[in-house]
């Protein structure tokens, strides 16, 4: 896909319109005047409107996989430290590219067969960094419980602060993110 930086920009403000009104509802006429252009002009960017919908969520996924990749590379070894590092990057998501990640949450269905087969390898790849470190945590005793139901369960209650959590709020991302950790793990014996 083409990386430019007015690409980009376009992207965020279509993200921030599918967020507003749902991919549905939002119209090719819509998006160009949210962008500031003639809706001729939009077609110089992309195809169509599954175009936009699927660079979003690209975009939004490939952002989640480096924020995760990189927090876990610069936290402790140990499953206790890598389980709230993999909360904290999530919850950073959410934070800093939050109107990508409601429309992958919440649009993915959207998506035509092609595009979703395209981009399915980032949100696996994102979801296997999430079953290793609890295969980690679920191995060393910190939690307990079937995999997939674990997983399920920590991604959609860290999903679910998109419609709840106040960034300016008492409660800062790190703290959720450990209290998450405490909420899930096995008491000490």
């Amino acid at each position: 896909m083409n990386d430019s930086p007015r690409r980009k920009e376009l992207t965020r403000q279509a993200a921030q319109l599918f967020v507003q009104e749902g991919f549905d509802r939002t119209t090719v006429r819509m998006l160009a005047q949210e962008m500031g252009i003639k809706s001729g002009s939009l077609f110089h960017h992309f195809r169509d409107k599954q175009e936009i919908l699927a660079a979003v969520i690209e975009e939004g996924t490939q952002n989640a996989l480096a924020i995760a990749r990189e927090t876990l590379q610069q936290c402790d070894n140990t499953p206790e430290a890598r389980l709230h590092a993999m909360a904290r990057a999530h919850l950073e998501t959410l934070l800093t590219d939050r109107n990508a990640h409601v429309v992958a949450l919440y649009e993915w269905r959207r998506l035509d067969t092609a595009a979703r087969d395209h981009l399915s390898h980032l949100r696996d790849a994102y979801e296997a960094l999430w079953e290793e470190v609890i295969d980690e945590a679920l191995a060393a005793g910190l939690i307990h419980g079937d995999r997939f139901l674990v997983s399920r369960f920590v991604m959609g209650a860290l999903n679910w602060t998109v419609r709840w959590y106040d960034p300016s709020g008492a409660r800062s991302p790190d703290d959720l993110a450990r209290e998450l950790v405490a909420m899930i793990s096995r008491p000490a014996t």
